[in-house]
């Protein structure tokens, strides 16, 4: 009898320690540290797929953080949003299990915008980068700010330049080797630099063309590392180290309104742009001189705000076409591969995890379905996430999906 009620306990002590431990692991996963992800390319390393999808997400917390599109990063067990509430903008830290905040920023960042921007809100559109302690944001009208990631103490601040970008900024932050890069200034004038993420001081600047909407990359293609993104009128490679311009060319989206971030397949790079078709360009080092030749373009589908994946040898992304349509390319190519029924939305925002795709379309619904290439996108489950506008990509890890709307950043899990 006494072995018995012991063995019962045991087991019901095991068990609920065993649920403890899967709550606990619901509630963690990989870090999602800057604009796009890891690697800047809209993938994550892990996501806890359940057995059955749940009809409805678990929404853990909700708090009000204020204005703007930049996606919230998540840096162990803290997220911190970008954001703006009436002539300030606004860095959070808060913490992932509670959404408690941790600590709160401000800088006085009164603007007047551009009328045609207007509908899009006052900002800010940048995503904050995290990277060796730090916190880099740049802010609606180009104020650049580096911040101590765990107190929120300002280290070093760039005021805002004399022009701005048509449609104020967007680009988010890029560190990488010891550098932090940025294209800044505004419409005609402008100079992409390499910062000392320590102390500010300006390591080089290249000043061949304003700055566009989209954030750079780097990427090692024919044995070189290149620095690459577009400027206002032309997408360009530049040495990450020199600031030596290699190759550019010419293009121009409707507008002025350069806002893809460039997707690396191979020795090749895919972009798009409003207005813009589908796009891929070879680089190449000629006889000593880098070029980037067209390889392909399809002007069937275009990207104009939501930045595509890639899924072995295809892109899925979202043309505006239409009235917007999803779509599959053929990434060697440029073949369609696949389009969906017109009228879809604006804008989505996809991210990948594995054989998943997360698309959160912009008016709050996230559906979730198989990412095969050349099929139908057909979700297996489809989630009401929030009951505004959602501008800003999802930050997905483990089983959690950090959201941000209009004014708040909620938190949903799968459990």
């Amino acid at each position: 009898m006494h072995t018995s009620h012991r063995l019962m306990v045991g087991t019901v002590l095991l068990a609920g320690l065993t649920a403890v431990t899967a709550a606990q692991n619901a509630l963690t996963g990989p870090d999602w540290p800057q604009w796009r992800g890891p690697r800047r390319d809209g993938t994550l390393a892990a996501f806890t797929e359940p057995k059955v999808w749940p009809d409805a997400l678990n929404q853990r917390w909700k708090v009000t953080v204020g204005d703007g599109y930049a996606t919230p990063i998540l840096v162990g067990n803290r997220v911190y949003q970008f954001s703006r509430q009436q002539e300030n903008e606004v860095l959070r830290a808060i913490d992932a299990a509670t959404g408690k905040v941790i600590w709160e920023r401000s800088y006085a960042a009164p603007f007047e915008m551009n009328s045609g921007a207007k509908r899009h809100g006052p900002g800010p559109k940048s995503t904050p980068t995290f990277a060796d302690g730090r916190l880099f944001t740049l802010g609606m009208s180009s104020i650049v700010t580096a911040w101590d990631a765990a107190s929120g103490k300002e280290l070093w601040q760039k005021p805002a330049g004399p022009v701005q970008p048509m449609f104020h900024t967007a680009m988010s932050p890029l560190v990488d080797r010891g550098q932090m890069f940025l294209h800044v200034g505004g419409h005609n004038n402008g100079a992409l630099t390499a910062f000392d993420p320590a102390t500010g001081k300006v390591v080089w600047e290249w000043t061949g063309d304003g700055p566009a909407y989209g954030s750079p990359i780097i990427a090692e293609i024919g044995g070189a590392r290149h620095l690459m993104l577009f400027s206002q009128k032309n997408f360009v490679g530049v040495d990450p180290t020199t600031g030596q311009l290699r190759w550019s060319v010419p293009f121009e989206a409707r507008s002025t309104t350069n806002s893809i971030t460039p997707l690396v397949y191979g020795n090749t790079v895919i972009v798009s742009g409003q207005g813009k078709p589908l796009t891929s360009y070879i680089i190449a080092n000629k006889g000593g001189k880098w070029v980037a030749d067209l390889a392909w373009e399809n002007p069937q589908l275009s990207m104009s705000f939501s930045n595509g994946v890639l899924v072995g040898d295809a892109v899925f992304s979202m043309s505006p076409l239409n009235s917007g349509q999803f779509f599959w390319a053929d990434a060697k190519t440029g073949k369609t591969l696949w389009v969906s029924e017109p009228r879809q939305g604006g804008n989505a925002a996809i991210t990948r995890s594995g054989d998943l795709l997360f698309v959160l379309k912009d008016d709050g619904t996230l559906m979730v379905g198989k990412a095969t290439p050349g099929a139908a996108f057909v979700p297996v489950k489809t989630y009401t996430v929030a009951m505004s506008a959602t501008w800003a990509p999802p930050v997905i890890s483990g089983n959690r999906i950090f959201v941000k709307d209009a004014e708040t950043l909620a938190l949903w899990t799968l459990n």
